[in-house]
């Protein structure tokens, strides 16, 4: 009898680890939104559209923190874009009404507008109303580029949230593989989620006589497209470009919207087809506003795995046609089936892949001017990477200047980066990168924008999600006079999340 308690027990055990053994499945409540704002301009100039996309991360059941990119869509000013950090309380007065109350740090701005150094606070007081499935806020917000510049005022703002939550587990799984018949018994036993990521090279031929010294001009661009699919073949995506190449340094694109895939040849061949509506301009192109709308059809062929290369061929155009171009481009697609296990494909393991998103700030001393001065120069900047292995990673960031006098100045940047294993009791790890891309506007002197920015620097472990941050290194423009270092700081979101192979 002993004998039999003994192996039930034994046996119990034994099952109970294995279950553990599998990293637990978290949930981060989170949502994104889309708003709106008419900011009345100084000087007489027409007030000006200024829409935002946000993704913020829900701390409790009342407060959020997240990132936010906006762009000019009406008036005079195309080619206006800020980037910045949020933070709120959302709070519910009952099942359907909310108060959402909050502000918004960010830098940037462009098209000859009196930015400043481009620092602005953003502050908002809305009401909403939760529909389920979506909720719509509006209210008041006031704007304030407050580091020597004149955009400030009071306006009405109107919001769209969707709830866009997430699943993952500690970045300190990464890399963990695990069998298909060990995720069967886990929380991880549901319908995966199909996302791509391209990086890719997009060139835009400028038609049509409105745009003086540049119209026949090709605008070389480089970028990356985020997708994600809520069916087999319908998706939504967010595609970002910035100019490296053809015209004067500044120009860049912002489009969000949705497309259709199809695939045949065994899978190993898929056409798309988009349709997509954003922000645009900068680097003298006038695009009146700055609302674009950009259709696009690409033809994607396996070369191994998950990676494809693509080819695209579109249009980026104003409504009424006053900026017109044909787009076409090139580039590298890598698929991820993740956080599931069920999935069209067959497949026989899983592992946990480490994803990071940083928020910083960088300081560039003495950044030379086209007019010949120097002077430092402070940055916000994101940065998000995804692990190859547990050493090294590809990096994609971007980042727009918030004081220093050179508001209009933004970079589009990727590369790769690799990394110690952690040391001194797991608290730090050492990394090294090289980025390099696309950079202009402000009167920084970049030439026509490709620039080269090396650094290293360290992370601190604050918590399982958390680090502090910090690096140096030295920027370089290609056919400009932009040559100086640099120091960062700032934190570093972390987590993993479950890749089927």
């Amino acid at each position: 009898m002993k004998k039999i308690l003994f192996v039930l027990l034994f046996s119990s055990q034994f099952l109970l680890a294995q279950k553990e053994n599998v990293p637990e499945k978290k949930t981060q409540k989170a949502f994104a939104k889309i708003d709106f704002l008419s900011i009345g301009m100084p000087d007489n100039d027409p007030n000006m559209g200024y829409s935002g996309i946000h993704y913020n991360l829900m701390l409790n059941d009342w407060s959020y923190v997240g990132l936010g990119i906006y762009g000019a869509i009406t008036g005079n000013k195309g080619g206006f874009f800020t980037l910045g950090v949020n933070a709120g309380i959302k709070k519910y007065i009952d099942d359907k009404f909310y108060v959402d109350t909050g502000f918004h740090f960010g830098g940037g701005g462009g098209a000859g507008a009196p930015d400043g150094g481009g620092a602005f606070i953003l502050p908002h007081f809305n009401v909403g109303y939760d529909f389920k499935n979506f909720s719509v806020n509006s209210g008041w917000s006031y704007v304030d580029f407050f580091d020597g510049g004149h955009i400030k005022g009071h306006q009405l703002n109107l919001s769209l949230e969707i709830p866009l939550n997430y699943s993952y587990s500690k970045y300190t799984f990464s890399e963990d593989e695990f069998s298909f018949a060990e995720l069967q018994k886990s929380d991880w036993n549901i319908n995966s989620k199909r996302t791509s990521l391209l990086f890719h090279v997009n060139n835009l031929r400028i038609k049509g006589n409105t745009q003086g010294i540049n119209s026949g001009k090709t605008i070389r661009l480089a970028g990356f497209e985020l997708a994600s699919y809520f069916s087999e073949n319908w998706f939504a995506f967010l595609k970002v470009d910035g100019a490296f190449d053809g015209i004067k340094a500044g120009f860049m694109d912002v489009f969000l919207g949705g497309g259709y895939h199809v695939s045949f040849n065994k899978n190993n061949t898929n056409i798309l087809a988009k349709f997509g509506a954003g922000a645009a301009g900068g680097g003298g192109i006038d695009t009146q506003g700055g609302f674009l709308i950009y259709p696009d059809i690409s033809i994607e062929q396996k070369i191994f795995g998950d990676v494809y290369i693509a080819i695209n061929k579109g249009y980026i155009m104003s409504l009424n046609s006053h900026f017109y171009t044909s787009s076409y481009g090139i580039g590298l697609k890598y698929y991820i089936d993740r956080n599931g296990i069920k999935a069209d494909e067959k497949y026989s393991n899983g592992k946990f892949k480490g994803f990071e998103v940083i928020t910083k700030h960088d300081i560039y001393f003495n950044a030379k001017r086209d007019t010949g001065i120097e002077q430092n120069m402070h940055q916000i900047s994101l940065q998000i990477n995804f692990d190859l292995n547990k050493n090294l990673y590809v990096a994609g960031q971007t980042s727009f200047a918030n004081f220093g006098d050179a508001g209009a100045y933004g970079e589009g940047i990727v590369g790769f980066g690799t990394r110690s294993n952690p040391i001194i009791k797991n608290k730090i790890v050492l990394f090294a990168q090289a980025l390099g891309g696309a950079a202009g506007g402000g009167g920084i002197s970049t030439g026509q924008g490709l620039i080269l920015k090396p650094s290293a620097g360290f992370n601190y472990v604050l918590s399982d999600a958390l680090s502090f941050r910090a690096a140096g290194g030295y920027v370089k423009a290609k056919g400009g006079e932009l040559s100086n270092t640099f120091l960062n700081f700032g934190l570093k979101y972390h987590i993993s999340f479950l890749k089927m192979n």
